[in-house]
Formats: structure tokens, sequence, C-alpha cells
């Protein structure tokens, strides 16, 4: 039998289609069928994708999307820890109504998290594996580069660590606020105040102990290094597209004995968690534990909640608008 599967795709360079097709829809074994509810967009890495950025993919035709939720319509021979009607998340699969994955790759929905919050579990899983390459200790200084959905999750996770205080940067009054609201100390504007300057005036004259720098942007690099203390880690948790800023990797790092630390989310072990890295799964249960707690927020940073066939007008949104929404989720439950 077939079914008619209904997917978000980039055609060409800012070119987006809503598009159908059918496909079987009988599991094979070991594998489930799955309906999706919500899909969260990951706007950084999505439309640097759709502008064809270096260090894309740069292929076109090209699906967006790797975080979603959604439940269990049937399961193939074999598949006994899933039934019909289980909530999951299922990852690395695009923005579509339906998925055929294997079993062994879905994972299960507490029942006491939503689905719209846990459409976003693998977006924050990013900023969990930032924020744990900085090991934090209670009470050092945090700071987070970008206010973006990653750098909200990263900045509300570096207080959960219990760093003190932690002071977010974004050119963005609308994300600064949001930041306040959800419990960071210092929101500051770079174009507004000599950054470093005021980080240093806000700690006591030192840097800051742990810098996640989420934007990708060389220049915000630049400040993360003017900001950091001696001895300082800094997390590179956004992806470089352009490097276009020039660093005195001696006066700057070297000499200052700073580390810069990759943390892409490629770089986390696969299937022991240790300290400083967890495995994917092991997040999405810290995820899932935060969330339910109420310790950890989702809809604060969630701006638009839509209908897939919106994903023209969404994305345009998102390249052109100079404060574009930060969160976004597609809605399929009537698709």
């Amino acid at each position: 039998m077939a079914m008619k599967v209904t997917f978000v795709r980039f055609d060409a360079l800012r070119k987006i289609s809503l598009q159908t097709v059918e496909e079987r829809d009988n599991p094979g074994p070991g594998e489930a069928l799955v309906k999706c509810d919500f899909s969260g967009v990951s706007a950084g890495t999505e439309t640097a994708n759709l502008l064809g950025l270096p260090n894309t993919s740069g292929k076109f035709p090209w699906c967006p999307g790797y975080s979603s939720s959604g439940h269990v319509v049937r399961v193939g021979e074999g598949v006994t820890d899933l039934e019909p009607g289980t909530r999951v998340l299922v990852t690395w699969a695009g923005h579509r109504s339906h998925f055929i994955r294997p079993a062994k790759q879905l994972v299960r929905v507490p029942d006491d998290v939503e689905q719209l919050d846990a459409s976003f579990a693998h977006i924050a899983s990013f900023p969990f594996l930032g924020v744990r390459r900085l090991r934090l200790e209670i009470g050092e200084s945090a700071m987070v580069i970008g206010m973006g959905i990653l750098g909200l999750f990263a900045c509300q996770i570096a207080r959960l660590s219990g760093a003190v205080p932690v002071i977010v940067s974004d050119l963005s009054p609308t994300r600064r606020a949001l930041a306040l609201k959800l419990g960071c100390d210092y929101a500051l504007s770079p174009a507004e105040c000599d950054l470093a300057q005021r980080v240093k005036e806000l700690i006591g004259g030192k840097g800051v102990d742990g810098i996640v720098e989420v934007t990708g942007k060389s220049v915000a690099m630049l400040q993360a290094l003017k900001c950091v203390a001696e001895q300082g880690r800094i997390s590179l948790l956004g992806c470089t597209r352009i490097s276009d800023t020039p660093i005195d990797y001696y006066q700057d790092v070297h000499r200052r004995g700073v580390s810069l630390i990759g943390a892409h989310t490629m770089t986390r072990p696969k299937t022991e968690s240790r300290p400083g890295a967890w495995t994917e799964r092991d997040d999405y249960a810290a995820f899932f534990k935060l969330v339910a707690a109420g310790r950890l927020q989702v809809r604060p940073l969630v701006s638009e909640i839509a209908p897939p066939e919106r994903a023209p007008e969404l994305y345009t949104r998102l390249i052109e608008e100079s404060d574009p929404p930060v969160g976004l989720a597609f809605d399929w439950r009537e698709a």
C-alpha cells in the first residue's frame, strides 16, 4: 500500500517548496511508521543551506529539518518496545508528515512532556553539548554570544550548571529582553558599548571563565576572545560559514592560554557518555527531565507555530528580516 507524504524542500538558492509524493506505508522488519505532529526549525543551519553558504551541504534539492515529534502508526515485524500511539522523537529526518524509520532510532517521549516541547529536544541537544564542553564549575562566570534558539537554550543550561553571572550578547533588543526573562543576569548589545570593557566591569575586572559562541560569525569569535579570561574556555557551538575577520592567535589565544573547544554535534560519543560530552540519547533524557520539572523553558522561545504550507513565507522572513522570529515550529497534525 502507498500513502501520501508531504515534506519541505529547498529546490535551489532561496527557492522553497512543499512537495507531496507517494511512499510505502508498510514498515518492514524492525521499522516503525510515524505520523509527525510538530517539527522544530533550526533557523541558522537551515537558512545557511538555503543560501548555499560555505560549510553546508552545497547541494539542491535539499530537505531541511532534523528535530520532530510524532506518534507511531504501526510497527513492523520484531518491534516489541513500540506500539501504535506511542509518542516519539524523530531525528535527522526532515520536515515531513510521515516517517518510516528503524525503531531503534526512535526515542520515546515521556508522558509529562508535551509534543511541541518534545519537537525541540534534538535542537536543544546541541547547546547541551556546547555548555558541557566548557566544564563549568559552580560559581564560574559564563557568557553566551548570539540569542537565536540555540543561544537561548545555552544560556538557560549555563545557569542550570551553576554559572554566576550569566551574560548574553545580541544585537536584538527583543532577544536580549527574552534572555533576561529566562533568568540571565546581564544582556548586552555589542553595538551599544565596548563589549569587552563592559563585561569586565560586570565581573569585577577579569574576563569570563567560559563562553559559548553560537553565531558562527568570525567577528563574534573575535569579541569572545576579547571577553574571555586568562586561561578561559570558549566553546565553538555555532558553525562558521565565512572566516572574514583576522584574529591574532598569538596575542588572543596562545599567550593568554585560552582554550578553543570544538562543539560540533558529530564530535559527541556514540555509545557512552563521559564528563563534558554526553551521547545524544542521554542529552535527550536530560532535556525531557528538565522540561518536565519546569527548569528548562521551551515555549517562550517559540515565536510562531505554522502549518507547513507557510514554509516559503517563513523561510523568506528568516533570511530577509533584520530581526526574524527566534523559534519556529511546523504543525503537521492536519497534514
